[in-house]
């Protein structure tokens, strides 16, 4: 009998591509995964779905775009039929556990928690610990932890109406608030305490069969808004924050302007608030990769990583102020959808100290999970990241989509309703990759065309040059192979041989 590894996706929350050392950026400021690459495949050319939390990590739990999974707000629930990467892993006998630092997929109801043996969440108003997981003994023990489960469930509960609740979204906006929030309900988590605990599974296995395999979900939020880099990063990447009263007090207003991290700008970020935010962007990359290289460590020193497969990415970016926006809540731009992808395999299927140039899906990460564990039907195999380019069933064709999220767009109605038509803020976005160049479309007209391969920032539209590319790509959205999703949705109904879920899928369009 085969034995299966154990899997680990590690998912570095708004962590920019273009922030990393080991993808050419300027400053060392990740030395651990730079040393990761020389031993893994790195992607240069992977995209997330989607520009935000909630519709990229439903991809990449799902295998599908957001129009197919539809989480595209706070409020979206994951339809019930269709199957997680937990639960397909749960089935094929893995214990899966979650160790979750985004209080989007830890604390509000999403659905995304579904599958998980484990699930320890390090943001909220109450986070959870190891202990908690499993079934106590004790009779004392049994009933503190029935105590905390009902009270957590009524915190969760509670934390849930808020998030979506548009007049408490802004409430939370407010100076007043937002430190409250930030600090006392751990808002950025543990991001030290999760990576440990999720270690010392891997390596400990307490309360684990023997023999069986770990799927491990770790999601970091050390380089999300807002800033607090320790003083030894502070020093290193932005020692004006140590050295200038005034830049320290820019530094707070940034920090309790929650509004300002996710609206459009007014007009362009003066440079020395630019250069504020980019270096304790910097500081926060730095601090979270040393705190993954230490877990990093922690697998290699007792052998734990040579028998996983490790994937490493981001859900998606973050802007700090280029072309007037901010935060991760508006367009498809490469600074938002642009990822990192890193994937170690013991099994040889990724070369190691190898660089693809191949267009990917982080979506396809659900495909490549279960191939490993050898649970991928022959079309999900198709999708696994293993695949050559000459075999790549997209063809170097991808799709992301960028919708703001109602409540952002409920509260700006409110505060400023003129930014949302200067931004188009409530049209849908659309981007398509084929190759080299990607197509941008906004609402029904816009349309802005680049060549990422030469123009990775995207500052020259080519559209009324390549009118002939815009037109391939334009009808590649009307185009687009449905016939790879259905083909997905119904191996996921055949899992369960359910005809009620074959109705459902019927009725959603998902089958003939």
């Amino acid at each position: 009998m085969t034995t299966l590894p154990d899997i680990v996706l590690l998912v570095l929350d708004t962590q920019r591509l273009d922030r990393l050392s080991c993808y050419g950026y300027r400053q060392e400021t990740t030395p651990y995964l730079d040393k990761l690459a020389q031993d893994a495949t790195l992607y240069r050319h992977a995209y997330a779905t989607a520009q935000w939390t909630v519709p990229s990590h439903a991809s990449m739990f799902t295998g599908l775009y957001p129009d197919q999974h539809t989480m595209l707000h706070a409020s979206s629930l994951l339809p019930g039929q269709l199957p997680t990467l937990a639960e397909r892993l749960g089935q094929a006998g893995y214990f899966t556990a979650a160790f979750c630092n985004n209080p989007l997929i830890g604390v509000v109801n999403t659905g995304l928690q579904r599958g998980f043996h484990s699930f320890l969440n390090y943001s909220g108003l109450m986070t959870s610990r190891p202990h908690q997981s499993g079934d106590q003994k004790h009779l004392l023990d049994r009933y503190r932890q029935h105590f905390k489960r009902f009270l957590a469930n009524g915190i969760t509960g509670l934390q849930d109406i808020f998030a979506h609740s548009d007049l408490l979204l802004d409430l939370s906006f407010s100076p007043l608030m937002a430190p409250l929030w930030q600090t006392a309900l751990s808002f950025k988590g543990n991001t030290a305490k999760s990576l440990n605990d999720a270690a010392s599974l891997h390596i400990e296995r307490k309360g684990i069969e023997q023999g069986q395999p770990v799927f491990s979900f770790i999601n970091l939020m050390g380089v999300h808004m807002p800033y607090h880099a320790t003083p030894r990063f502070r020093e290193r990447f932005a020692p004006r924050v140590q050295q200038d009263r005034h830049t320290r007090q820019a530094l707070q207003h940034f920090n309790s302007d929650v509004f300002g991290w996710m609206a459009p700008l007014t007009s362009a970020l003066d440079a020395k608030d630019y250069a504020l935010l980019s270096a304790m962007y910097d500081a926060e990359v730095a601090f979270q990769d040393e705190l993954v290289g230490t877990f990093l460590e922690q697998l290699r020193a007792s052998g734990v990583l040579d028998r996983s497969l490790l994937i490493i990415c981001a859900d998606h970016g973050e802007h700090l102020g280029e072309k007037q926006l901010m935060g991760h809540s508006i367009a498809v731009y490469n600074t938002l959808v642009h990822v990192p992808l890193l994937i170690r395999d013991p099994a040889g299927a990724f070369p190691r100290g190898t660089t693809s140039e191949q267009v990917v899906s982080t979506r396809r990460i659900f495909h490549t999970a279960l191939t490993a564990a050898e649970q991928a039907s022959d079309a999900e195999q198709a999708y696994t990241l293993a695949q050559s380019v000459s075999s790549d069933p997209d063809q170097q064709r991808i799709f992301a989509s960028g919708v703001t999220p109602q409540n952002l767009l409920n509260v700006m109605q409110r505060r400023r309703p003129d930014l949302i038509e200067a931004y188009h803020c409530d049209q849908p976005r659309q981007a398509v990759w084929q190759g080299r160049y990607k197509l941008i479309k906004t609402g029904e007209e816009k349309l802005e065309l680049y060549d990422v391969y030469e123009d990775p920032d995207e500052l020259i539209d080519l559209c009324s040059i390549l009118p002939e590319q815009v037109e391939e790509l334009q009808a590649a959205f009307v185009s687009e192979d449905r016939n790879q999703f259905k083909q997905q949705v119904s191996a996921a109904a055949n899992l369960q041989d359910d005809p009620v879920v074959r109705r459902r899928l019927y009725d959603l369009g998902y089958l003939e």
